[in-house]
């Protein structure tokens, strides 16, 4: 076996990755031999010292996975999509053809009429490559598409789960508490639309959650606070 590096130093890998081939390299951190190969443990970045190759763990980054649904920004427009930051270090696009459930005519329509530059959506992701690319959708949902207005709140991806709530209970909690849209992406952004001193508090609401989720009696807090109204 050729013994080689496969990764270059400070490449983001996934776990399973393979990092290196031959018995003279030695892994560290999230990294692991398998036979006289070595793989990645954990998405992480690669440090490579000599013959040493570490994953450095990503603590709390998100990992795109198919289904899962995501807040993304128009970063870029080509002739047969656009670009979306969906704030991973995957690159992500959007078809025109998952772009709306209208039909798009290339030869009447600027792209930029549908989603612009800076412009905010929310969107699925349909597809992710081996080499780790998004596909993302935002035709099949009524729900998704170019978010107006409103504002976003940035979380720990770790801690959707706790803002959702067991079956959605936390995320109904907060729309019938202040009569404000709200909608979760799975990559840590929220995004919500009401008054302005309603949007304060769903924001202040998420915060909350955020830091102190790991709290025992946090649910009775929050009804507290949205009772008050801050």
């Amino acid at each position: 076996m050729t013994e080689k590096i496969v990764v270059k130093d400070r490449d983001i890998v996934v776990p399973g990755e393979l990092l290196a081939e031959g018995m003279s390299y030695i892994p560290g951190g999230k990294a692991f031999r398998d036979d006289q190969k070595i793989y990645a443990s954990s998405v992480g970045l690669v440090s490579v010292r000599g013959r040493v190759v570490k994953v450095i763990p990503l603590s709390g980054r998100y990992m795109p996975k198919r289904g899962d649904v995501v807040v993304g920004k128009i970063t870029g427009i080509g002739n047969s999509g656009w670009a979306v930051d969906i704030f991973t270090p995957y690159n992500a696009d959007l078809n025109i053809g998952e772009a709306t459930q209208a039909y798009i005519d290339l030869r009447k329509t600027d792209l930029s009429s549908v989603f612009d530059i800076g412009d905010y959506l929310l969107a699925e992701i349909i597809n992710v490559t081996e080499s780790g690319f998004v596909k993302l959708s935002a035709k099949k949902h009524r729900m998704y598409g170019k978010l107006k207005g409103g504002n976003l709140v940035n979380v720990s991806p770790t801690k959707i789960p706790r803002i959702i709530g067991k079956e959605g209970s936390m995320i109904s909690m907060l729309k019938k508490s202040t009569g404000c849209e709200v909608l979760v992406g799975q990559n840590g952004l929220v995004w919500m639309k009401g008054e302005p001193e309603k949007q304060a508090l769903v924001a202040k609401v998420i915060k909350k959650i955020n830091d102190e989720s790991h709290k025992t009696g946090l649910t009775d807090e929050i009804k507290k606070m949205l009772e008050k109204g801050g």
